[in-house]
């Protein structure tokens, strides 16, 4: 089911410097909300992890989660309303205690099922049910994996992060995932500091043969992301003396042509009380979607 809402994307800035908009002026380039294809549901900011490029600075530690009513609620949205996609993150989305029942409740519903995954937390004691609960109800894996080399990854997600990785994603082949359209495995690669990623396509290449060749790992797609500077990733800028340089890195290579198939245009990011964002990463800058006065999913009726 495609759903449209009668509210446009917000502007996509940092507080204070509306470049971006000018950016999108300078290109004749309007940014405003399509029909929704998309529910992406972050669950909570705990994580078994705490990478420091995490945009969401989610950590062991964190305690803000998604919550029993609240859950209910989403749930009830999703049975009645039947998003055509729906996009499970965190955190790692997988510690949340409701993760089962929104996967079950979205496949009852017929909706496609998205699972972001950050591998390690397959290996976790007590997750041994996590990989053939993924693959029983077909949920699609994109997993964050930021380099196919073990130094790169212990620098920007900790010792042993690699190694475990490795693992969870053979793990997933046994079970099928990664070869066909049935069981989808992606990659994504983000880069180790203030930089901007390499080719999309190039990288898969160099990906799909070192994980082939090293570890007999396949997988469907890379996606390629581009830190955004906020959160840790924004500490370890200032702290270095790097952040005008990157925002001014961001702002040169800004490509019009990718507007149109921007995240925001069709999907619609709830956080995990229910309120509602144009992306997530408006979600992390508390930036919400606001019509006079804050929206929650269950304020909201598609058309």
């Amino acid at each position: 089911m495609i759903m449209a809402f009668p509210f446009r994307v917000q502007p996509l800035y940092w507080r204070g410097v509306n470049r971006f908009e000018k950016k999108l002026a300078d290109h004749n380039c309007i940014l405003q909300r399509d029909a929704v294809i998309t529910l992406q549901l972050n669950v909570g900011r705990k994580c078994n992890q705490a990478c420091r490029h995490c945009h969401v600075d989610a950590a062991p530690w964190r305690t803000e989660m998604l919550t029993a009513s609240t859950a209910a609620r989403l749930q009830n949205w999703i049975t009645t309303h039947k998003p055509t996609v729906v996009d499970i993150t965190g955190g790692a989305p997988e510690i949340s205690e409701h993760f089962q029942a929104l996967v079950k409740t979205s496949r009852a519903a017929g909706s496609h099922v998205i699972d972001r995954c950050n591998l390690t937390i397959l290996e976790e004691e007590g997750f041994e049910w996590l990989p053939l609960f993924l693959k029983e109800n077909e949920v699609e894996v994109i997993a964050s994996l930021p380099c196919y080399q073990a130094e790169n990854v212990s620098r920007q997600r900790g010792n042993g992060v690699f190694e475990k990785s490795i693992t969870a994603l053979q793990t997933l082949n046994a079970l099928g995932f990664g070869f066909g359209t049935t069981l989808p495995l992606h990659l994504v690669y983000n880069p180790i500091g203030p930089t901007l990623p390499s080719n999309q396509a190039e990288l898969q290449a160099e990906y799909k043969e070192a994980l082939q060749r090293d570890f007999g790992i396949v997988f469907n797609k890379l996606f390629t992301v581009t830190n955004q500077p906020i959160a840790r990733f924004a500490e370890d800028l200032r702290s270095n003396g790097k952040w005008n340089e990157y925002l001014e890195l961001l702002a040169n290579h800004f490509n019009p042509t990718a507007v149109n198939g921007l995240m925001c245009r069709d999907t619609l990011s709830v956080g995990y009380e229910g309120e509602l964002y144009d992306c997530d990463f408006n979600q992390m800058l508390n930036l919400p979607i606001a019509n006079c006065k804050p929206l929650y999913l269950w304020d909201i009726t598609p058309r």
